[in-house]
């Protein structure tokens, strides 16, 4: 079994996420008392946010790209980024190492093109929804047409996600305004939503949404475990 590597704790209410589904995964395929080989490097999310907030990527992508290079000396043979803004990075911390790295953009993009979707809407921070970093390679990769929702909506799921969802908080009304999010994209012709951000899924469950949802972490961390099992399909 391969050792997956993660760069994690933005936030670590998602991470601990992929932890579970990583070793759920694992079990699942081989039975048994199995479990995951794994790797982490969390990071103080509050750190990392604030660099995000003051638009120093590149200082926040020297230090993901470190954290890179020490999960491949401890023997990490694949790297996962447990979040989707700090993808807007991947690219600096691909090129630092000489082990491969599952871009969570493409799990996500592969998984829409099999199920026959053109038309998406994205959901996550407003770093991801309005950059061009992730919309823009599921549409040169996976030619996805890619709707975001109005700047006020925008505001609405960029709040919740880093004053709610990072911070463990559940909120009903903060359920509703999403789903309410969700039905103007569907009105506007998206034919699937993105769950864009590693933590919607703690708030929203795919049965509360009409159309096919594309849970990224769920996505990227069923990936890894083909990976660790020794399938790159």
């Amino acid at each position: 079994m391969n050792t997956i590597g993660i760069i994690g704790g933005m936030s670590w209410e998602s991470t601990a996420i992929y932890y579970r589904l990583l070793n759920k995964g694992i079990r699942d395929h081989l039975g048994g008392l199995h479990s995951a080989k794994i790797r982490m490097e969390s990071f103080d999310f509050s750190e990392i946010e604030q660099l995000q907030r003051e638009g120093k990527w590149t200082e926040a992508g020297s230090q993901l790209a470190e954290a890179g290079i020490r999960l491949e000396s401890v023997g990490a043979d694949v790297l996962l980024i447990a979040t989707n803004t700090m993808h807007k990075v991947a690219d600096m911390v691909e090129s630092a190492v000489s082990i491969p790295l599952l871009h969570i953009a493409d799990s996500t993009g592969e998984r829409i093109k099999k199920a026959g979707i053109r038309r998406v809407a994205l959901l996550g921070t407003k770093f991801t929804m309005e950059q061009d970093f992730y919309r823009g390679r599921l549409k040169e990769h996976y030619g996805l047409e890619v709707l975001i929702p109005e700047p006020e909506d925008r505001d609405t799921v960029h709040r919740v996600i880093f004053k709610e969802l990072c911070q463990g908080h559940i909120r009903e009304e903060s359920r509703q305004a999403y789903l309410n999010i969700i039905h103007r994209m569907l009105s506007k012709g998206a034919e699937g939503v993105i769950f864009g951000c590693t933590e919607i899924g703690l708030l929203l469950s795919e049965e509360k949404v009409p159309v096919p949802v594309f849970d990224t972490t769920r996505i990227h961390a069923e990936a890894a475990v083909h990976w660790a099992l020794g399938s790159k399909d």
